[in-house]
């Protein structure tokens, strides 16, 4: 069932990084993504896979990972992704992509947790470093990196409280993700 799929696509964070991933998954996964709907249908993404240890390690330092977990700089060695996917704009068929990245995106983290993979969506992104690491052409702008594998961590979705949106870990590095209510969102009950 779809809800079920979107309960279980969490933002992990912390993976098994000896659990490879192979390249014929990520292709799936971004096939998955290059149906989902385009604006215009002009389909102006793709997509760089990199699931070998020493692109990896080049993609891995260019990543910001939880903003709200001031005194985490994250996964450490051994909870690292098996695998990235890094979601890039062809400024040559189109300058603006609007919300296609977000779509994509979707589309690839619910394939992932359909086949028992966990991934995050990162957009904090020391882009002009990737794009150099990477040797990517001028005409690629990188727009997202999704960062996939075995899920090593536990999250939990709680109810808001007092405004506080902020996600946290708890003493049992358990990742807690406060989610407004439904009759909040909804404004005309």
């Amino acid at each position: 069932m779809l809800k079920d799929l979107i309960l279980k696509n969490r933002s992990y964070r912390r993976f098994h990084q000896a659990q490879p991933i192979s390249k014929e998954v990520l292709r799936s996964l971004v096939d998955l993504g290059r149906l989902s709907a385009s604006g215009a249908n002009l389909q102006p993404l793709k997509y760089l896979l990199s699931n070998d240890d020493k692109t990896n390690n080049l993609v891995f330092p260019c990543l910001a990972w939880a903003a709200y977990l001031k005194d985490w700089d994250g996964p450490c060695k051994g909870e690292r992704p098996s695998a990235y996917i890094v979601i890039l704009n062809d400024n040559s068929i189109h300058k603006k992509i609007n919300f296609d990245a977000g779509i994509s995106c979707q589309s690839i983290l619910l394939g992932a947790v359909e086949i028992g993979l966990g991934g995050c969506m990162i957009g904090a992104i020391k882009k002009e470093k990737l794009h150099t690491a990477l040797n990517l052409p001028k005409h690629f702008e990188i727009v997202l990196v999704v960062a996939l594998g075995i899920p090593a961590e536990e999250i939990v979705i709680d109810e808001v409280k007092s405004d506080n949106i902020k996600y946290w870990r708890d003493n049992e590095a358990v990742h807690h993700v406060p989610k407004r209510s439904l009759d909040e969102l909804i404004i005309n009950n």
